[in-house]
């Protein structure tokens, strides 16, 4: 390992990776047989996309590409570049072309562009001016354009483990201390591998920091507690982990799982989520997967989102903890859910239906001149508060079912109830008909 850099470099720069044996993580791409590692085996260039959490090594990859297939490596920022440092930069691989050499352009934070700045890349592509390489921790599929896209392959890059960090802080503070680290100090650094949350070039900064501000030759724990404090797990509130973190929660939920709901609510709160946002989502779990299975949880839903309103943390918090362990545990439906899109599918697609005349509003003489209102039958008038046979629904959906309770919860009380009207439905048309002159057979 070449570590001849400047000393003013941060410790993850001077560290940072010559050959693919000194990665740490991505075996997944980088072992023997893996696509990152046939590429650069055989040397076969192509436009790519390195997508993953900060501090896995996208730079490195990049930078490893081209040195391995012996091409000319130029790197830009899309933090701190506009379309004039494109265009320098295709003119100096066109340069590199002239000799016949390939050039690879390394774009960082390559969705920071806009649409205008990554269609410009598009033309240079195409004609093999530069083989692109572009780095991102945001969703290709979302912060890319579609055109650059299909010019290129994502590669997905993992956040590094535990085992991983261990290996990368061992040689760092080897590098430092000019020896092995002691049990003590191997205890620290298992520390600073946990803070890290998975990001190598963030473990190697903490240790630098820890290192410089040692209080003696030795790095102890105690040297430890102002840098780390109460590090914050990674959480981009706009990223993919947000979004993936609060689809675990929810799914956790669907699936009864308390242990999981619990271990996925304390994630986002430690990463620092507003709960009052999980609190809205909780409500949308009681209602979109519990239903009239169990009403109660809604209920309790809501409780815990006025809790967490009212006293904030930490009792808003244990509130919240108190609700998703009751909602995994409940019994579950989305027979709601699924009635509810039913209807508004046919309401979009159907006309607009006419309200019966029975069931119409009639508060001016022209209208109950009109019969509005006229046939209807009060449900409270009848001893079981049901009229059988009346129709609610307009004449060309009279026969709609949208709500079709499960057998859950309390939904299979739900779904006796509704057979046992269903049946007194029928049984009243069929009687009606057969006052109307008809008979079975000719049914």
């Amino acid at each position: 390992m070449s570590l001849d850099r400047g000393i003013d470099e941060p410790l993850a720069a001077r560290l940072r990776p010559q050959s693919l044996a000194e990665v740490s993580g991505q075996t997944h791409l980088l072992g023997p047989g893996r696509p990152l590692w046939q590429l650069i085996e055989q040397q076969k260039l192509h436009s790519l996309i390195l997508w993953g959490p900060p501090g896995t090594g996208k730079t490195t990859l990049a930078r490893l590409i081209a040195a391995h297939c012996e091409a000319h490596f130029i790197a830009i920022s899309a933090v701190l570049s506009g379309v004039k440092d494109i265009r320098s930069a295709i003119d100096e691989a066109r340069a590199a072309m002239s000799q016949g050499r390939k050039t690879v352009l390394f774009v960082d934070e390559v969705h920071r562009f806009n649409k205008a700045q990554q269609d410009a890349f598009l033309p240079h592509v195409e004609d093999g001016t530069v083989v692109f390489i572009g780095a991102t921790t945001e969703n290709p599929s979302f912060e890319l354009n579609a055109a650059l896209l299909s010019r290129a392959r994502v590669y997905v890059l993992k956040s590094l483990s535990l085992e991983d960090l261990s290996s990368v802080l061992d040689r760092g503070f080897a590098y430092l201390a000019e020896r092995a680290a002691s049990e003590e100090e191997s205890a620290a650094l298992a520390s600073i591998a946990r803070a890290s949350d998975g990001d190598a070039r963030l473990a190697l900064n903490l240790l630098e920091i820890a290192w410089t501000h040692r209080a003696d030759d030795a790095l102890a724990g105690s040297d430890l507690d102002a840098i780390l404090g109460d590090h914050a797990r990674r959480f981009d509130k706009r990223g993919d982990v947000f979004f993936d973190q609060i689809s675990a929660l929810h799914k956790s939920v669907r699936g009864s799982s308390p242990d999981a709901a619990l271990y996925w609510l304390a994630r986002m709160i430690d990463g620092g989520c507003d709960p009052l946002y999980v609190a809205r989502r909780v409500v949308r779990m009681a209602t979109e997967d519990i239903g009239n299975a169990d009403p109660r949880a809604l209920q309790i839903a809501l409780d815990a989102w006025d809790v967490q309103r009212r006293l904030g943390s930490p009792e808003g918090e244990l509130a919240l903890a108190q609700a998703v362990t009751y909602l995994a545990v409940a019994a579950k439906s989305n027979a709601v859910y699924l009635a509810w899109q039913k209807a508004q599918s046919q309401v979009k697609a159907g006309g607009s239906e006419e309200v019966p005349v029975h069931l119409r509003n009639a508060p001016t003489t022209l209208m109950k001149d009109l019969g509005y209102g006229s046939t209807y039958q009060y449900a409270h008038d009848f001893d079981s508060g049901f009229v059988a046979g009346e129709r609610y629904l307009p004449e060309a959906l009279a026969d709609e079912v949208f709500y079709e309770p499960s057998n859950r919860g309390l939904e299979q009380k739900i779904k006796e109830k509704m057979e046992y009207l269903s049946k007194a439905n029928r049984s009243s048309q069929f009687q009606r008909y057969q006052n109307e002159g008809g008979s079975d057979e000719s049914r």
